[in-house]
């Protein structure tokens, strides 16, 4: 069994024991096409775990806190579906130039307060970023929350997020300590014509 078959036997044991805040029970996986249909509307491709984590295990209603956004139906509790986050965070970015939202970096999780974990689909490894809006610009709203999603997945099975209560993470400047993204202004730059 590979490293990420192993992965995911882990998440899909944890995802049917555990229940995040607001989902009654884990849905069932998406239909095979719904990760091709899913890479259409967003216009690049998802990274090959998460398309596996939403066609293998469940369409969302697992993870950390509120767990992952459905790919692309919107749950009962009305939150919008990932690819819909994303294509409204687009959007709502070009009417706001202070506030651009980078092109690949799909929301899969929503924190509450408006914050969101994202992963850049731009990156070979799924870098997984935090977007905290209430900063007072564009600049200091987002962190890289973990390196890869398979090290955010780790992470969340293994209790060791900077969101667990846990006395490691309060000796450790109460688990908050991330490290800006340092790509946002050249991931939201205006493309330069010749």
């Amino acid at each position: 069994m590979t490293e990420i078959e192993q992965l995911l036997t882990r998440v899909a044991a944890q995802a049917r024991t555990s229940r995040p805040w607001g989902w009654p029970s884990l849905p069932g996986p998406v239909d095979p096409a719904a990760p091709t249909r899913a890479e259409a509307a967003l216009g690049f491709p998802l990274p090959p775990l998460l398309a596996s984590l939403y066609s293998r295990i469940a369409d969302g209603g697992f993870g950390p806190e509120y767990g992952l956004l459905p790919l692309l139906d919107s749950p009962p509790s009305g939150e919008p579906a990932a690819v819909a986050q994303y294509l409204a965070n687009r959007d709502e970015g070009r009417r706001d130039p202070d506030w651009p939202w980078p092109e690949g970096v799909l929301p899969i999780s929503h924190w509450g307060c408006g914050m969101y974990a994202c992963v850049d689909c731009g990156t070979p490894e799924a870098t997984v970023l935090l977007y905290e809006p209430n900063a007072d610009e564009a600049d200091h709203a987002w962190y890289v929350d973990a390196p890869s999603l398979t090290d955010w997945l780790r992470a969340w099975l293994d209790g060791t997020g900077w969101y667990e209560e846990n006395e490691e993470n309060e000796e450790n400047n109460d688990g908050m300590d991330l490290e800006p993204w340092s790509d946002f202004r050249s991931r939201t730059a205006p493309a330069r014509t010749p």
